[in-house]
């Protein structure tokens, strides 16, 4: 892990992310009493907070490791827009990656949390697929941004903007440019993910997508197979909670343990493993030692609160603390 860390030259290497583009809204407050209203918690706001969520803590990632990063996205024609337009520009991006659409919303979650415990979440979302106009548009952003980056990463989180459509001419463009594709998928139907390069699922959303109860390696390794074949994929990664990371290539299971000790919040840590695979990847290291580095980097923000990101720094921090 060590040797991995030193040999990263990440400062040269360039991440994009196409995907689901959101904002998780924060709300901080003290619980002490209920309602006389209503059997509810009432919440003495402390503080709120925003930041970019779904595929834009991806890019956040990115960001914290060093490494340039660019998002393809579409959001509404809205003042959440606004945000996410100003939030790019801030972390050094020109923000030309986005499409507005006046037909849908820009995904806002709200988290609503007191002693560090999620009491409620609100969301505002559309769901709907993106039409075929919309594709449209993507079409030369995709074009002309590919080209220069070393590798893509893509982020589902079901919102709409994934199409089989689209997922097709990422693949075709991605292939066409010699670009490795890394993606965080969704839903039942794997098979739109066809002509991905590697594909992360976590344990529950690899049992559902192949209907096999993942309970042992036999089971792992049978899933796995089945996650290629549905997608015809080169690798297979599965994300396995407090088991750690599996990997899958050229039919041989390997697994990782977790080296996490103290889990705190695992939102967003799915983002983070995604973003650490496309670095180490793009830094030319090999599957196993991006599966080390990205189970180290999940490791730390599973210790923090919220969609959280790590630096290398801390990944480099947590891995000494394990060898003392």
């Amino acid at each position: 892990m060590s040797s991995l860390n030193k040999n990263m030259e990440i400062n040269n290497k360039k991440v994009l992310v196409i995907g689901d583009l959101m904002i998780d809204h924060y709300i901080y407050g003290d619980c002490n009493r209920i309602s006389p209203e209503a059997p509810v918690p009432v919440v003495e706001v402390q503080r709120e907070e925003q930041t970019l969520g779904g595929a834009g803590n991806v890019l956040q990632n990115l960001q914290a490791m060093g490494c340039y990063a660019d998002i393809v996205s579409i959001v509404g024609d809205d003042q959440e827009a606004d945000f996410i337009q100003s939030e790019l520009v801030n972390n050094g991006l020109l923000g030309n990656g986005l499409v507005r659409s006046k037909a849908r919303c820009t995904t806002i979650k709200s988290r609503v949390l007191a002693a560090k415990h999620q009491l409620i979440r609100l969301d505002k979302e559309n769901t709907e697929l993106i039409s075929s106009a919309e594709v449209e548009k993507f079409l030369p952003l995709l074009d002309s941004k590919i080209p220069l980056f070393d590798i893509v990463l893509i982020s589902d989180y079901n919102k709409g903007l994934l199409t089989k459509d689209l997922l097709s001419q990422i693949f075709e463009k991605c292939k066409k440019h010699g670009k490795v594709t890394i993606l965080d998928p969704k839903g039942l139907d794997f098979s739109k993910y066809r002509g991905v390069s590697i594909i992360k699922p976590n344990k529950k959303e690899a049992i559902m997508a192949t209907g096999i109860n993942i309970k042992d390696q036999e089971s792992l390794k049978l899933a796995c197979q089945k996650l290629q074949e549905i997608t015809d994929c080169d690798h297979v990664i599965i994300t396995l909670s407090e088991e750690g990371i599996a990997y899958f290539s050229h039919d041989i299971l390997n697994i990782i343990p977790t080296v996490a000790i103290d889990v705190v919040d695992v939102t967003g840590a799915g983002d983070t493993v995604l973003a650490s695979l496309g670095i180490a990847l793009a830094n030319n290291n090999s599957l196993h030692d991006a599966c080390v580095f990205a189970n180290h980097a999940a490791a730390v923000v599973v210790n923090k609160v919220g969609s959280a990101t790590a630096t290398l720094e801390e990944i480099m921090n947590k891995e000494t603390t394990l060898k003392s």
